[in-house]
């Protein structure tokens, strides 16, 4: 009788031993499969935009996975050195699991995301945001994959603006002879040496000591770089000109990709999306915001009219031969002309 007692008492042990170790196994997975822990980088400081969208995409991904999926975002390019060339090399190679880099950047590897920035080619946000999100975006998005990184979606960047220190800019003419920083690419200098203006490549770390030392008159920036660099304070006009577009490539290491189950997957992939939408009423705001604070500062303030806006199409069209030989793919080219609606 005390062998069997032992015995039952032996077995109610052993089941309860069993019954805590699967709860406390159960408080670290979920129905994704075993917790998994990604480092995100993004190239801008903490506070900007891009930075703000990818730790609320971390808070997504954790809902959506039930804490199965933590992302440990790191801003301001402190993985890689702030080198964004490295970044991709390194993010294929896996020594970085995930980034956000502009599209732009993409481009010195693949040179058809070059036709995403040429000047003038998207008439509106909208536009932007369907071309991303539609045949050829994907078609963009999917051939990271050559570098083995997967593409999990873009998010949008707000449309470049240009400032000065001379007058407001209200056709092409305005720019000729302004002394004005560009980054150094081709897209770029080609269309502002269209207008008559003096093109600059120059880093952005140099831009505002040149710009209060007068080496230069003007840049041109998204709106959300002008006020979070100071730039109010060397800048006297502001010219909402739209001129070119830029998007964010959310990429994550293939293989780390390939390793997840199909549930991270889906939802690091659906989280992106999201964040999408949630990134553009963010920019939206932010820009309001920022035209506030800059008039607040004294700076005159234009937005270019729709007639206006045409003289500057005009000259973008006029360096298409320059900018199909950028984007190296001649068929691809024409099918983004086709879908704006400007065919050569």
């Amino acid at each position: 009788m005390k062998k069997i007692l032992s015995l039952v008492l032996t077995a109610g042990l052993l089941l309860g031993i069993s019954a805590c170790s699967s709860a406390t196994s159960g408080e670290q997975k979920s129905d994704s499969g075993k917790k998994v822990t990604l480092t995100l980088s993004t190239p801008d400081p903490d506070a900007a935009s891009v930075s703000v969208a990818a730790k609320e995409f971390a808070k997504v991904v954790a809902k959506k996975s039930n804490g199965s999926i933590e992302i440990k975002v790191h801003p301001n390019g402190t993985l890689y050195g702030g080198d964004p060339s490295a970044a991709v090399k390194q993010l294929g190679a896996g020594s970085l699991d995930m980034l956000v880099l502009s599209t732009s950047l993409y481009a010195n590897f693949i040179p058809e995301f070059s036709a995403i920035s040429i000047p003038y080619l998207f008439d509106n946000k909208e536009q932007f945001v369907s071309f991303l999100n539609g045949e050829l975006g994907d078609e963009l998005l999917s051939s990271v994959s050559e570098l083995d990184i997967h593409g999990l979606g873009y998010w949008t960047r707000d449309f470049r603006q240009i400032t000065n220190s001379k007058h407001a800019i209200t056709k092409p003419e305005d720019l000729k002879g302004v002394k004005l920083r560009v980054p150094n690419n081709p897209l770029w200098v080609e269309f502002f040496k269209g207008t008559g203006a003096v093109t600059t490549p120059m880093d952005f770390g140099e831009v505002y000591n040149a710009l209060q030392l007068k080496t230069i008159d003007g840049q041109e920036n998204p709106i959300g770089v002008v006020t979070s660099a100071k730039l109010y304070e060397v800048q006297e006009y502001l010219t909402i000109s739209n001129h070119m577009a830029d998007g964010w490539v959310v990429g994550i290491n293939q293989a780390k990709f390939d390793k997840l189950t199909e549930d991270q997957q889906k939802i690091l992939t659906e989280a992106s999306e999201e964040i999408q939408g949630w990134a553009l009423d963010y920019d939206t705001k932010e820009a309001k915001a920022a035209i506030e604070l800059l008039e607040g500062e004294g700076v005159k303030v234009n937005e270019l009219t729709s007639e206006q806006q045409k003289l500057f199409v005009e000259v973008s069209k006029k360096a298409y031969p320059t900018f199909k030989g950028l984007v190296k793919d001649d068929e691809f080219f024409g099918k983004i002309l086709e879908f704006v609606g400007k065919s050569e």
